[in-house]
């Protein structure tokens, strides 16, 4: 490989920027051939200068380095090969290694740069480009692009990030009929011994299943746990109530009320402040 890679490089802080390409002025086999202060501007040039190589700010206003990739995917533009650029610490950034080519971490170390390089030019080298992109389109779908700056927090506190997709549809099944409720439209779920009433928009329906199962089909970022006996759906709750004991009450939309308890509280306060 004779020809230089030409490189992108996206990040809305200019110190940034200029630390960057700096950084890459020292490498002969690099030209930078273009900046861009912001994601839409990157989802402008990158088309217009079909670069090799980009390095791409993850945390962005207007539209972030996830949501770049997703635009320039929806207008059916080639992607380049990416290099992930970010403050956040090795630690939580590894979770995007089996999907990015790689990444840097802000200031950016020259010995990190000469190892992400030597992979672009391996890659270049081998005509991998079909796989990473497969790769970076799997990250794209994995973890939407909406959601990254919560995704590096959670990884960067230590929190395991499941990228699991939920089923829109609850299948209950009462002997030999089969009801499909929407998962949107469940308002709560409580247990009534042996059995799950599943409460929603149209009604409440039984099924045969434990907690634990039911939870386990449900979007933690929607559902969270009451208490021992009852999961409750976000969106229907209209408050949260603290009595004097010291007892906390929802208030869903509808206007039932349901007890927090005290070993699930603080996680059903932190969802209503979200």
């Amino acid at each position: 490989m004779t020809s230089k890679i030409s490189a992108v490089i996206v990040d809305d802080e200019p110190l940034a920027r200029k630390g960057l390409a700096v950084r890459l002025s020292g490498f002969d086999n690099v030209e930078v051939v273009g900046e861009c202060q912001n994601g839409l501007e990157a989802v402008s040039m990158i088309p217009q200068l079909r670069p090799d190589l980009v390095f791409l700010d993850i945390q962005m206003p207007g539209l972030n380095g996830f949501q770049v990739i997703n635009k320039l995917r929806d207008l059916n533009q080639p992607i380049p090969l990416i290099v992930f650029v970010t403050a956040y610490d090795s630690f939580a950034i590894k979770a995007f290694d089996i999907h990015a080519l790689d990444y840097v971490l802000k200031p950016v170390d020259e010995k990190r740069l000469t190892v992400a390089l030597d992979k672009v030019r391996e890659v270049l080298l081998s005509h991998q480009e079909g796989d990473q992109k497969v790769k970076l389109a799997k990250l794209v779908a994995d973890f939407t692009g909406d959601d990254c700056e919560d995704i590096l927090k959670r990884l960067a506190s230590g929190e395991a990030i499941d990228s699991k997709r939920y089923p829109p549809i609850l299948a209950i099944k009462d002997g030999s009929e089969v009801t499909r409720v929407a998962i949107d439209e469940i308002q709560w779920i409580d247990a009534a011994g042996d059995y799950m009433c599943v409460h929603a928009n149209d009604g409440t329906h039984i099924m045969r299943r434990t907690m634990k199962e039911l939870e386990a089909e449900l979007d933690p970022k929607k559902f969270v746990r009451a208490h021992r006996s009852a999961i409750v759906n976000i969106n229907f709750v209209n408050k949260l109530v603290s009595h004097v004991s010291g007892e906390y009450h929802l208030i869903l939309t509808n206007g039932t009320e349901l007890k927090v308890s005290r070993s699930h509280r603080d996680k059903v306060k932190e969802m209503i402040r979200t």
